[in-house]
């Protein structure tokens, strides 16, 4: 027998209202009116309807939690109110009954979606009550489900449209670095071949080459990595090119006596570095070649590997070590003067080329280079062959490779 309405009116223990909104689909109206009692004494907000063409109605207007429908109605029965409940929301659960249920309704049912399928009478309403409590757990979890797919569906529109912004930034600031890079290859009075090579670990390179003329007969040129690699490290790099063009211009309005000197221009980069207090600092390696006096002027500032001198067929590294660029106010650099052959290679490399090197001491990695590079690469390209690094491959650090050629 179905419990008496009036009775469960009264039921001791009644729960405290929820927020979930059932809608019973019945066409017995005892029935019905049984499931409202209980399930509003149980706390639950219920309408109810008589038909499924009212129920689906309802359904729409009210978008309830749970629906509990009759399977055998007139005219639109519950298999095609479960199909309309299920195709339209499929979140919403529904919990079927039917008294004259057959084993395989009970299949059509579970297969068009029900979340439980009860046999009428309904004599312990505390199984349907735990019904429904379950099918809500499940259809509230499918709800956060949903909305948190969406949220991460949005969230990953706006990191892709982010992404792209920032891609397009990047390629604009590339560009502009390229911009700021010397033409590769570049002659000198028609002897002295200058030719760099940038390999950035991302859009943007820390690593930076310049070469430029001073004088009639002397070539300036530095190669500089700065700390880190990326966006901060490459706004370095346009200050570098800012800082020497400013020097270069400074030299060409004075008399050709006087020569660059590669140590005052390193302290002057490492005061304006340390006064701007970017938290950047570089290795570097600055000289002058002389094509009048046949002699190299350079300085380094703490720039491994050693850059390679080619003079009379025989490769050395050069000597000196040095301070950082950017760290120590008090730091001093010192100028080296060397005589060059007639036909001389010299060779600069930034730190980030021994990471592709084969394994081994880094006494065996700069054995390594020494041997590649006195093989006499005729230009970066050549060297970059040589060490096997490719301008499409993906490398950890930002390389920078320049090569210097007289052949004459």
């Amino acid at each position: 027998m179905l419990p008496n309405p009036a009775e469960q009116a009264f039921k001791p223990g009644m729960s405290q209202p929820s927020q979930d909104h059932i809608l019973v689909i019945d066409d017995e109206p005892v029935v019905r009116e049984s499931l409202a009692v209980y399930l509003s004494d149980s706390g639950f907000k219920v309408d109810t309807a008589r038909s499924g063409d009212e129920g689906l109605a309802l359904f729409r207007n009210n978008k309830p939690d749970l629906v509990i429908c009759d399977l055998r109605m007139p005219l639109v029965d519950g298999l095609d109110v479960l199909k309309a409940i299920n195709s339209e929301s499929s979140e919403t659960p529904v919990i079927v009954v039917s008294g004259q249920g057959s084993m395989n309704d009970v299949v059509t049912a579970l297969r068009n979606g029900a979340v439980d399928y009860l046999f009428k009478p309904l004599i312990e309403m505390e199984v349907l009550e735990h019904s429904v409590r379950r099918a809500l757990e499940r259809g509230h979890l499918l709800k956060q489900n949903r909305q948190i797919r969406e949220q991460l569906e949005l969230t990953n529109a706006e990191l892709e449209r982010s992404l792209d912004l920032l891609e397009e930034d990047q390629e604009a600031g590339r560009r502009v670095q390229l911009r700021m890079l010397p033409p590769t290859p570049h002659v000198f009075n028609e002897t002295c071949h200058f030719s760099h090579r940038i390999i950035p670990s991302l859009y943007l390179s820390g690593d930076f080459v310049d070469y430029f003329r001073i004088g009639p007969d002397r070539i300036g040129f530095y190669l500089a990595d700065v700390s880190g690699h990326g966006a901060s490290s490459a706004f370095v790099t346009v200050f570098l090119k800012s800082l020497t063009n400013r020097i270069q211009r400074h030299y060409e309005k004075r008399a050709a006596s006087n020569t660059l000197s590669p140590a005052r221009l390193m302290r002057d980069i490492n005061k304006e570095l340390i006064s701007m207090a970017m938290g950047k600092h570089l290795a570097m390696f600055c000289g002058v070649v002389d094509l009048t006096e046949n002699k190299l002027i350079y300085c380094i500032g703490a720039h491994f590997p050693p850059p390679i001198l080619i003079n009379d067929g025989v490769a050395s590294a050069l000597e000196g070590r040095g301070l950082p660029v950017g760290i120590f106010s008090d730091a001093t650099f010192e100028d080296i003067v060397i005589p060059l052959a007639q036909k001389f290679s010299l060779v600069a490399m930034s730190d980030g080329v021994l990471e592709v090197l084969p394994e081994g001491s880094m006494e065996a990695r700069e054995a390594h280079l020494l041997q590649v590079v006195s093989q006499g690469p005729k230009d970066a390209d050549a060297l970059a062959s040589l060490l096997q690094v490719d301008g499409d491959m993906e490398v950890p650090d930002d390389i920078a490779l320049l090569v210097v050629n007289r052949n004459e």
